[in-house]
């Protein structure tokens, strides 16, 4: 993917995002998000919502942790998880209602030795960027990232549309503890693409 085919893509802009999360999240399969030079087009992802969903990091609240996910949509809420590894979401929904998109799977695009460089376990392309923790890792995407637009240019983080089209499944979210909205089937996914993290039981 080059550079001027890239800048021919239209950028996701703020209206895109500030939706229900469960609208936003099968949207944003085949889009490309872009980190730099390195970029992967959206595979998987999982909705979040707030108040009304008990696996939402925002269910009691605000917190200053989750701040940025009640904030304006089109930002990056980034979180440490399990204290080791990076998880990215996108932040949807009016200013001051909770709801965010779980970024869990991409198809490598663009940067991909800088991929390899920065994952050095990954033996394939479908190694780098299937899991949440994997794509960040991949992207460079940590916690200095969180609370980034990525609807300005200059953000240096942003979503692209190529107008790709996808065939999306869905299944319940993943790792959830059981009566904490595991039994939702707010997971969306490009069905048949290797890039998945987890193809559903």
């Amino acid at each position: 993917m080059e550079g001027d085919v890239v800048a021919s893509h239209r950028r996701l802009g703020r209206r895109f995002f500030a939706r229900d999360p469960l609208v936003v999240a099968p949207e944003l399969l085949g889009k490309i998000l872009m980190v730099g030079e390195r970029a992967g087009r959206i595979v998987e992802v999982e909705a979040y919502r707030g108040a009304d969903d008990p696996g939402s990091h925002g269910f009691g609240g605000r917190t200053p942790r989750t701040e940025v996910m009640f904030g304006p949509p089109g930002h990056l809420y980034v979180y440490f998880s399990y204290g080791m590894h990076w998880c990215a979401n996108l932040v949807c929904e009016r200013e001051g209602t909770c709801g965010a998109v779980l970024l869990r799977g991409l198809a490598p695009l663009a940067g991909i030795d800088a991929m390899y460089a920065a994952r050095p376990a990954a033996r394939r392309d479908r190694d780098l960027c299937s899991g949440p923790a994997k794509l960040c890792q991949a992207l460079g995407v940590h916690g200095i990232h969180d609370g980034i637009d990525v609807t300005l240019a200059e953000a240096g983080i942003e979503v692209l549309d190529d107008a790709m089209t996808v065939r999306v499944a869905t299944s319940r979210r993943i790792g959830l503890a059981a009566g904490k909205g595991d039994d939702l089937p707010w997971r969306f996914y490009v069905a048949s693409d290797p890039n998945v993290s987890r193809r559903p039981r």
